[in-house]
């Protein structure tokens, strides 16, 4: 086993430079500096105390160092997975209590473990059943209902949070004419100032601007807006080692909203990781071990006190803009986060907390993925509506059932699109040996006793009914004048034991009408499964061709001798099969 393969870090770390840490210290300060802010808004969006959402920023950073196969991917806590904790743990215990720490502490290790095994036995294919417009339609939605909810602290108003969008649109409605008029002022200004910053240059840390801009009118004028809320004490100090509390039931009762991470978070991770591996050439995201890494993370995060932690996609961003190259940037960052645990604290007493739903509101919305939207309603409809189906669905139903909703749906459709592959008939090039789709080359000659068709799928239980009504539909065309059917099998990369019984039944039916049935170019697994499931007992290896014109050629003129070679290759494959 390569040790490098298992501890990525292993792969860089002994090469390591000058000039790479110099790009790694301004990357994980400017990490830092974002993290921090960050980290204190969603752990409230988690409704957990602010300084749980700097314990996500250390040992789940440490640790994805080491082990994650993405250099640049920055982990911590992220808005997304902070509502879906929010929302899975409010139902067991009051938010902010000792019994909810624990229970998402907890979370945080069941999350940890399942991805730790999804790797370890990879797994990872697993969530590949949630397709692009699932995913989009899913974080869009959950941008918006984690929007919707800081309204509460934008507007300095009680309303209710749930992940359920019609109630809160009808809270907010219902109360919006008692908004805090100082609490809405400092957070609309904060809203405008970071996306001021952010147009002008992304890298500027514009979070960071507004929490001292508002620590500072809080602090000097505080006696002024005694109505605006403010976060108060954070305590200092790191967090002690201790193992989460088990309790089965919680376990059983966590279980859903653990696997609802589990998927959000990977995915988070892969796609992230996908698109900064595109920009170098250093290495390589390796799905599986990005499991592992985010296992580890979330395990050794709970045993230090955090709730569970993914990848951020802006902080990912930043660290690679800033010149981040290596992992060294995230232990950077850890260090900026061990220093404000340790000495600055104090400072963020008089931070409003309208000015975190501010940083929380700009830096979610921005994941609601228009785009994606206009591209798909252009390119694919049904993607189209799959989109819209679990963005609605995750609205209207909440986080947990419509991401269920979603892999649903992709599951549906990929059985739908695997069941009705395309199937075509074939006609000669003129004054060529090609056979090509008669739909796309309209000059193509149509014989009326030849039928070559082609299937482009693979041929199992799912789609051999539909293989077999296109394949008569084809045939009841050609009428009575019909001699000969040539499967062009080059598409078909596997059959199973239905499609070969569905062949032998048709074989033997168009036999009985006089009418020959020829294969060009099977491939050779695909060959395999044939003859072991007994199709040489109905035709004879001599109808199996290269090409479908040297198929059609043979039923005219009887010549087969540009065939040789290939005939005594298929007795050979035949012979070392029943041997």
């Amino acid at each position: 086993m390569n040790i490098k393969k298992v501890i990525p870090i292993l792969e860089w770390l002994p090469n390591y430079n000058k000039s790479l840490f110099k790009g790694d210290l301004v990357a994980g300060i400017t990490v830092g500096i974002i993290l921090i802010p960050q980290g204190i808004a969603y752990a409230l969006i988690a409704g957990l105390p602010p300084i749980y959402g700097l314990y996500c920023a250390l040992m789940p950073q440490v640790m994805y160092a080491i082990f994650g196969s993405s250099r640049q991917v920055a982990i911590g806590p992220v808005a997304m997975d902070s509502l879906i904790v929010a929302t899975g743990v409010s139902t067991l215990a009051l938010a902010g209590s000792e019994s909810y720490i624990a229970i998402a502490i907890l979370l945080a290790l069941m999350v940890g473990v399942i991805q730790f095994i999804l790797g370890i036995f990879s797994l990872g294919f697993i969530v590949n059943f949630l397709s692009k417009p699932v995913i989009t339609g899913f974080t869009s939605a959950v941008a918006l209902i984690i929007g919707v909810n800081q309204f509460r602290n934008l507007l300095g108003v009680d309303f209710i949070q749930s992940d359920q969008i019609q109630y809160l649109l009808m809270d907010i409605w219902l109360q919006i004419s008692t908004f805090n008029f100082h609490t809405t002022a400092i957070g609309l200004v904060s809203v405008f100032i970071i996306i001021f910053f952010r147009k002008i240059n992304k890298k500027i840390p514009n979070a960071l601007i507004v929490v001292v801009l508002g620590i500072l009118i809080m602090k000097y004028f505080g006696k002024n807006l005694s109505d605006v809320a403010v976060v108060k004490d954070i305590p200092s100090g790191l967090p002690s080692f201790s193992f989460p509390v088990f309790d089965l039931d919680q376990i059983r009762e966590l279980l859903p909203i653990a696997l609802t991470l589990v998927m959000v978070g990977y995915l988070e991770t892969i796609s992230i990781g996908k698109s900064l591996e595109a920009k170098q050439d250093e290495y390589r995201v390796r799905p599986n071990q990005e499991l592992i890494a985010l296992g580890l993370s979330n395990i050794f995060g709970s045993f230090f006190k955090a709730y569970p932690s993914t990848s951020s996609f802006s902080r990912s961003a930043i660290n690679a803009e800033s010149g981040g190259k290596t992992g060294m940037s995230a232990l950077i960052s850890v260090a900026m986060v061990i220093f404000t645990l340790l000495f600055l604290t104090p400072l963020f007493y008089h931070l409003p907390k309208t000015v975190l739903a501010a940083i929380i509101i700009v830096a979610v919305f921005g994941l609601i993925n228009f785009k994606e939207a206009t591209f798909l309603w252009k390119a694919n409809n049904l993607d189209f509506w799959l989109l819209i189906a679990t963005f609605v669905s995750t609205l209207i139903f909440g986080i947990e059932y419509g991401i269920t909703v979603g892999v649903g749906l992709s599951l549906i459709i990929l059985i739908f699109r695997t069941s009705r592959p395309y199937v075509t008939e074939l006609g000669k090039v003129p004054n060529s040996n090609f056979y090509r789709n008669k739909n796309r080359f309209e000059e193509v000659i149509l014989e009326d006793d030849i039928l070559v068709l082609r299937f482009d799928a693979q041929l199992f239980y799912a789609n051999a009914s539909y293989f077999r009504d296109n394949l008569d539909e084809m045939a009841a065309k050609k009428g009575k004048a019909l001699k000969l059917i040539v499967l062009d099998a080059e598409s078909i990369n596997r059959i199973d034991s239905t499609g070969v019984e569905m062949l032998k039944e048709r074989i033997k039916f168009y036999q009985k009408k006089d009418v020959k049935f020829y294969f060009a170019g099977v491939k050779g697994p695909v060959r395999d499964s044939l003859f072991r499931g007994g199709l040489l007992k109905v035709i004879d290896l001599n109808h199996f061709f290269m090409r479908a014109n040297q198929a059609v050629r043979f039923y005219k003129t009887g010549d087969r001798k540009h065939q040789e070679k290939y005939a005594k290759y298929i007795h050979q494959a035949y012979y070392d099969e029943v041997n």
